[in-house]
């Protein structure tokens, strides 16, 4: 195997984007998944995947590798959450200035057509080869096929294996390496809401629907064949509305007519849907390091995270971009280098936005129904247009940005701590709009120099 052979684990997004700049390096690259090529067979994975919400730094990935055009058809802009309360009303709430959306895009399409252009630029994909170990000292890896077992030397291994990442596992077997996982108490299950019987989208396709019932929520994203994809997060058990809860179609009846009963109306095939669809586990990963020799973890392999700020792909694309701006800077032959420095710049990043993530669960499930919340963000939203560099929103900063993780969690938490006394007022709801919002700057300035 030549010098400058790169092995990545895993063609899901984040392998097959790395892929796909590794050969615009010029480097020879083999991909291997455990999984069957699903465009060779007729495998149904519905009920497993959450729509991806790409925004700001997922397209800065795509397009430095001239991706972004091929993606975009396949993309639906969403503007902002359009919440849903129990009697039928909506709310619109925007994620930023009104050209601002975050894009809905369906995990295996996407997939698919990175694999094809990762393929196209001379980038092998092995399906069907399960990664059983690694010896790191000399490099060399040990796959399952259908043949046998296949062992192979190989100069640099990229683990973009996913939340249970086989690599991680290996190293985890080494000394010094910290693992941290945590199982969040809410499960998921995929559902759908299809057209109209004349073909249309039966809600507004231009805003992610939530549906917050303060300790459970459902969700529901466009796409291009003018459905929907939702997700139903409730807790496994222990609570009135959780899934052990749910054991018949009347269980799942009263719960939908009691707390989506709008929702409920647009889903004609919910319970055979429900009852066929996996319930499956949300996963916070962290660990450190995310290098050992010239093995490096990359995307939900080093940093999984909950889906509840829509980051995780945009992360993990972010990721690619950082990684190959170091290849760039610092050459083909330095992987020690490269790897030592990727892990060190990326780490404060990744984990101020794992730490976002299961905050934002509390706030899309609880705050967005809550009409103080709806006021806040317009007093936020003022602050911006009226001061656009001294006030960003949090959001804005992680999703319309790409300033690091870390600072806009900084930032972020400045601002909130100066939020919660201005939300003290008890007549905030009526006299929102006559703030002073320069003596709001001018203490937001005094936090950031204390």
């Amino acid at each position: 195997m030549e010098k400058n052979e790169i092995t990545i684990l895993g063609a899901g997004l984040i392998g097959t984007l790395m892929a796909i700049y590794l050969k615009k390096q010029g480097l020879g690259v083999t991909v291997y998944d455990k999984r069957p090529d699903k465009r060779k067979t007729l495998v149904d994975e519905g009920g497993r995947s959450i729509n991806m919400a790409l925004s700001h730094r997922g397209w800065k990935s795509l397009e430095q590798v001239g991706l972004k055009d091929k993606v975009l058809p396949l993309a639906i802009p969403m503007f902002g959450r359009k919440v849903h309360d129990e009697h039928g009303g909506t709310a619109f709430i925007s994620y930023g200035k009104e050209d601002q959306a975050i894009y809905s895009i369906s995990r295996g399409k996407f997939n698919q057509l990175l694999a094809e252009e990762a393929e196209r630029l001379g980038a092998e994909i092995r399906f069907e080869h399960k990664f059983l170990d690694v010896n790191f000292e000399n490099q060399e890896i040990i796959f399952e096929t259908k043949e046998g077992k296949l062992k192979q030397t190989v100069p640099v291994i990229i683990g973009a294996d996913g939340a249970y990442s086989a690599l991680r596992t290996a190293m985890q077997k080494q000394i010094r390496f910290n693992y941290r996982q945590e199982y969040i108490s809410h499960g998921y299950k995929e559902l759908t809401i299809p057209p109209t019987a004349e073909g249309e989208f039966a809600m507004d396709p231009n805003a992610l629907h939530i549906w917050p019932r303060g300790k459970f929520m459902l969700i529901a994203l466009p796409n291009p064949d003018q459905s929907f994809t939702c997700t139903l997060f409730l807790p496994f058990e222990g609570t009135k509305v959780c899934f052990e809860k749910i054991n018949d179609e009347f269980d799942l009846e009263q719960v939908f007519r009691s707390y989506f009963d709008d929702a409920y109306h647009l889903m004609p095939d919910l319970k055979k849907e429900y009852f066929k669809n996996p319930t499956s586990a949300l996963i916070n990963v962290e660990c450190y390091p995310w290098v050992k020799g010239h093995s490096l973890l990359l995307g939900d392999a080093s940093h999984a995270m909950v889906p509840f700020y829509g980051q995780g792909m945009n992360c993990g694309f972010e990721d690619c971009f950082v990684l190959n701006q170091l290849i760039e800077k610092y050459g083909l032959n330095s992987w020690d280098l490269v790897f030592e420095k990727f892990q060190k710049k990326r780490k404060p990043d990744t984990d101020a936005i794992c730490q976002l993530a299961m905050e934002n669960f509390i706030e899309m499930r609880d705050s967005v129904a809550d009409p103080k919340f709806i006021i806040r963000k317009k007093i936020e939203a003022k602050l911006h247009e009226l001061y656009p560099k001294e006030w960003i929103p949090l959001y804005s900063m992680v999703t319309f940005s790409d300033m690091g993780y870390a600072e806009a969690y900084a930032q972020g938490k400045l601002q909130e701590a100066i939020m919660d006394k201005v939300m003290a007022d008890p007549l905030i709801t009526e006299n929102w709009d006559k703030l002073d919002y320069l003596d709001i700057i001018d203490k937001m300035e005094t936090a950031k120099a204390v």
